[in-house]
């Protein structure tokens, strides 16, 4: 993976096109069917999260990047690479999704549930999360990732 160097336009749109799309449908789907929010509960929780994801998509699309250079470093493997997607969500969403929650009104209760079952499915959602951001910046052109998709 090329480093995507100075910030692009380009760069933020995917990222954030990404984030709001992914964490709006995965949020919902755990609060309600996981956490037992209720659909009023989960969607003031998510229409709160558009905003915070506007504001942190393209600082975690950095902080990503980071994690799987890093990454790379012990190994250039596919699974290091989804390893290292994983490690990046859960480090970075944990404590941004256990504020929005108690924001909105989630008990205690729901806010552990929600956050420990958020970061359990991260083991495959901080994955599809990775693949869904490649080809999000892969849609949007962003320089260093098009032509490596």
């Amino acid at each position: 993976m090329k480093s995507r160097g100075p910030f692009c336009i380009r760069n933020a749109a995917a990222d954030t096109f990404a984030m709001v799309i992914f964490c709006f449908v995965s949020g919902m789907i755990i609060e309600i069917f996981v956490s037992g929010m209720t659909f009023e509960q989960s969607l003031a929780s998510r229409t709160l999260s558009i905003p915070v994801n506007i504001a942190i998509a393209w600082p975690y699309g950095v902080f990503r990047d980071f994690m799987l250079r890093q990454g790379a470093k012990l190994s250039p493997s596919g699974v290091m690479k989804n390893f290292s997607d994983l490690v990046a969500y859960v480090l970075f969403q944990s404590p941004v999704y256990a504020a929005i929650l108690f924001t909105v009104g989630a008990s205690t209760d729901q806010i552990v549930t929600a956050v420990a079952t958020n970061a359990v499915i991260s083991c495959g959602m901080g994955v599809l999360y990775g693949y869904f951001l490649d080809l999000c910046r892969k849609l949007f052109r962003v320089p260093g990732y098009y032509h490596q998709i």
